[in-house]
């Protein structure tokens, strides 16, 4: 198996299902497999016994008490062990407790773009990246061709 091809379909897919979010601001898609078979896929949105409105979304406020995670919903979605398995999480890297949802959880390996961290998710990123390395967890990143990107890494501040 050519991990690297996978890697860059799955990461492709988080992309294309990133656009499935109704959130203006941020859309990020997630998809979970194993060697070359999809275990789930997820966005961020709200839970489905919520409005969906765009009012909603527009107000940051309430918008962060009602929003789950596409890595969370993606978890919830695989109903099952995801034991070694890969996360792949596109246009950000997983914020720190998606990161420790996922490594109590026994994820393998994350994969996610080059990219500009937002000033105002770096640290929290940067603190899931240390846990994920601390964890032993492997953190690829790949340059995605969508624009110009900076590195996401501890040392990037």
């Amino acid at each position: 198996m050519n991990q690297e091809k996978w890697d860059d379909r799955f990461l492709r897919l988080a992309r294309f299902v990133s656009a499935w979010s109704k959130d203006p601001s941020t859309q990020v898609g997630a998809v979970i497999a194993k060697g070359n078979h999809i275990i789930s896929m997820g966005y961020n949105g709200f839970p489905s016994a919520l409005p969906d409105t765009p009012e909603l979304y527009e107000n940051r406020e309430e918008k962060y008490g009602k929003i789950i995670h596409a890595e969370r919903n993606a978890y919830l979605f695989a109903r099952g062990d995801v034991t070694g398995s890969t996360l792949y999480t596109y246009p950000l890297p997983p914020c720190n407790e998606c990161s420790l949802m996922y490594i109590q959880a026994g994820v393998a390996r994350v994969v996610v773009p080059v990219v500009d961290i937002p000033l105002h998710w770096q640290e929290n990123m940067k603190l899931a990246k240390t846990n994920l390395s601390l964890a032993g967890i492997e953190i690829k990143e790949i340059e995605v061709a969508c624009g110009t990107f900076a590195r996401f890494s501890a040392d990037n501040e």
